[in-house]
């Protein structure tokens, strides 16, 4: 009986690498991931309804997706979620006009792309997309990262998608523009006590004017009464002094 050759082994191995090689170079590539979709990341993350709905109907979410296909700076994005739209007060967003829905909206966009440790070290203010009067201070200490409208105050840590050009991150609360809440003083106007002492001043002035006008008829009548009874007299002592 033959024995078996000891290159056989060696054949049918260097025949099995062969064969991956081959099927390795035949398999098609992975492919390429889709078009990035702003709006998608935010649905799939799940917790901002609100958000979605205010991007839909502003426009302001098709808007950035549009300019995300040719910027070259990129954008950040801070998104509130459902519990912070829940945590405003009543009205607080049904009460905007429209423009300044979409100043709302476009105030929780940055027209950069910023990570986490680029946030630290911004300059203040940080300017979004709302318009140059709608700045942001961003702060950094230790990898904690806060951002202010100067209305209220977030720490930013959860990222939901950071890949340039798009960077979106988690807001807990709602990023209230100053501009759209500050307290506006109105112009100094009387008090009602001081319109009503002021009327009764000028009241009591016509009153005593009225007042005072009899008062000095009277005065000049008794006068004159006096000064003709006065002449009477005269006359009667001096006819007794003629008559004697």
């Amino acid at each position: 009986m033959a024995s078996s050759s000891p290159l056989s082994p060696i054949l049918l191995s260097l025949f099995l690498v062969f064969i991956c090689g081959v099927s390795a170079q035949t398999a098609p590539a992975p492919a390429p991931s889709g078009p990035l979709n702003f709006t998608g990341i935010l649905d799939k993350n799940g917790q901002y309804t609100y958000f979605l709905q205010l991007l839909a109907q502003t426009q302001v979410g098709s808007q950035v997706q549009t300019q995300l296909k040719t910027t070259t700076e990129g954008f950040t994005v801070f998104a509130p979620t459902d519990n912070a739209f829940n945590n405003l007060k009543p009205g607080t967003v049904n009460n905007l006009d429209p423009q300044q829905k979409v100043q709302l909206v476009l105030y929780h966009v940055i027209p950069k792309y910023y990570s986490l440790n680029d946030l630290q070290f911004v300059s203040n203010p940080v300017r979004t997309q709302a318009g140059q009067d709608f700045g942001l201070n961003v702060t950094g200490l230790n990898n904690q990262v806060n951002v202010s409208s100067g209305v209220v105050e977030t720490q930013i840590n959860n990222a939901l998608y950071q890949k340039k050009p798009l960077a979106i991150y988690q807001a807990d609360k709602v990023l209230l523009p100053e501009e759209f809440f500050e307290a506006k003083s109105p112009a100094a106007a009387p008090s009602p006590a001081t319109k009503k002492s002021s009327t009764g001043s000028k009241s009591n002035s016509r009153a005593s004017a009225t007042a005072d006008e009899p008062a000095s008829a009277d005065n000049s009548g008794s006068a004159g009464r006096n000064m003709g009874l006065r002449f009477v007299v005269g006359l009667a002592l001096a006819c007794m002094g003629f008559l004697s």
